[in-house]
């Protein structure tokens, strides 16, 4: 099997309301099914999904669907970048968890909760720099780029 993501589905309880939030965050719509919002990422989607249907495909009732220990990261190319984006998504109505720091291993990252709980965190890694063709991240980087 080849490793790779190829979508992430949030289940939402208000999806006019997360939509509205990843819209305010800059990500484009995509093309999606009906009953799914899409958002176009680097090589992936993320789908936006109601939660009690979520849950109905599955085949569990929905308060088996809690948060779990899962974290959703992005990372760019500098600290004020991820100074910026947290101040964006705070607007936007999400829930900062840990304001933007340095980290121990030398890097400087934020962690925030979208309206509908899930955990993103916001990170500039300068020992692994971002792709500069398309900003894809990598561990190690990327040689000759």
């Amino acid at each position: 099997m080849e490793a790779r993501i190829s979508l992430i589905t949030l289940g939402v309880r208000d999806m006019a309301r997360a939509t509205a939030f990843y819209e305010s965050l800059g990500l484009a719509r995509a093309e999606g099914p009906d009953g799914v919002v899409a958002f176009d990422l680097l090589g992936q989607t993320l789908g936006l999904f109601d939660l009690e249907k979520l849950a109905e495909d599955i085949g569990v009732p929905m308060d088996s669907l809690g948060h779990g220990g899962l974290t959703l990261a992005h990372n760019v190319p500098s600290r004020a970048e991820v100074d910026a984006l947290m101040r964006l998504a705070e607007d936007a109505g999400a829930t900062v968890l840990k304001p933007p720091q340095e980290v121990f291993w030398g890097g400087y990252h934020g962690y925030f909760a979208d309206p509908e709980g899930h955990i993103w965190e916001i990170a500039h890694n300068p020992f692994s720099p971002l792709r500069s063709s398309d900003g894809a991240f990598r561990w190690q980087g990327y040689p000759g780029d």
